[in-house]
């Protein structure tokens, strides 16, 4: 049994080495549409269930289609008039079943990294060889559809196997969103190459606040300007990463989006905020920080004595 895979060293927050971003900005800001789809009746999986209603289960099902028929268009507009780039967080079927959809990103050159196939289809239960095909699926389709070799993960409805980080790290992706542990990017350990986890904020994310605490639009708006404000505080010390993550299903309903606009004003207005994308943090965070953050990683356990808790039981 795994008690802990070991995927990062622990790495208190104070005393890191400052950390900046490009022309002196202090925190960077991205926003992450997770463009999903839902199957009618999705395949059965005996780690988890994709809906919680018998199948097939209508509400749930046309509540997320929603998404991509109308709150995308009205989620697109808002990020347009404050010239908020996405990093799409896609569930590759999108891209055969929603062109239309794909298309709109492509224009706005926005990033798209990986969420999956599915929101439906999980990687609890998968083999390595079928994690592997997964994986590459992932990688032809998005390259196939929009040209844009993928480098980051999110893994579908956040599901894992022991061996997905590893596993993506030997395809060549440099960064997954699925750790929640930090405001800053930090190095992961990985066998084969290189790889950060990606602030994805998930306390910010519309989904856990608009179906988990059920907070109102104008919350939601209160708590994003709350968070932007502490970071900023703390940011002649040290840069940090802030990401909203939204649902055009949430997100896109017409009386949320004014609260939506109200957020992204707010943050995009102050001048120490890099509008930015996961792709160009991750590259930025490795050109320039990535290695003074592997030494000092170093560093604080050879002071304090850290052994990894990975390990069977």
């Amino acid at each position: 049994m795994i008690r802990d895979p070991g995927h990062y060293d622990y790495w208190p927050y104070i005393d890191r080495p400052k950390l900046t971003w490009p022309e002196g900005k202090k925190i960077a800001f991205w926003v992450s549409p997770n463009i999903e789809n839902y199957e009618f009746q999705p395949p059965f999986n005996p780690h988890r269930r994709a809906m919680p209603r018998p199948l097939p289960d209508v509400i749930h099902y046309s509540h997320r289609d929603y998404g991509n028929r109308s709150g995308f268009w009205r989620m697109l507009e808002v990020m347009d008039e404050y010239g908020v780039r996405g990093s799409v967080s896609l569930n590759v079927a999108t891209l055969d079943h929603h062109p239309e959809v794909i298309e709109e990103c492509k224009k706005r050159h926005w990033e798209f990294f990986s969420h999956g196939i599915y929101n439906t289809r999980y990687l609890y239960g998968m083999n390595e060889t079928q994690e592997r095909a997964y994986i590459e699926d992932v990688v032809e389709s998005i390259s196939k559809h929009t040209g844009q070799r993928v480098i980051g993960s999110l893994t579908p409805a956040i599901t894992h196997t022991e061996r997905s980080i590893p596993l993506l790290a030997e395809y060549d992706f440099t960064y997954v969103c699925d750790l929640f542990h930090d405001d800053q990017p930090v190095p992961l350990n990985v066998p084969k190459g290189k790889m950060i986890s990606m602030p994805y904020s998930v306390e910010l994310n519309d989904f856990t606040l608009f179906n988990g605490a059920r907070v109102t639009p104008n919350q939601f708006r209160d708590i994003q300007k709350a968070f932007i404000d502490r970071l900023l505080e703390e940011a002649d010390e040290s840069g940090s990463v802030m990401c909203i993550p939204t649902h055009p299903f949430l997100i896109g309903r017409p009386f949320r989006l004014d609260a939506f606009a109200q957020a992204l004003e707010y943050i995009t207005s102050h001048k120490e905020v890099w509008v930015t994308t996961s792709r160009d943090i991750a590259d930025y965070y490795f050109e320039h920080h990535y290695d003074t953050a592997v030494e000092a990683i170093a560093a604080h356990k050879k002071e304090w004595g850290q052994k990894s808790m990975g390990g069977a039981a």
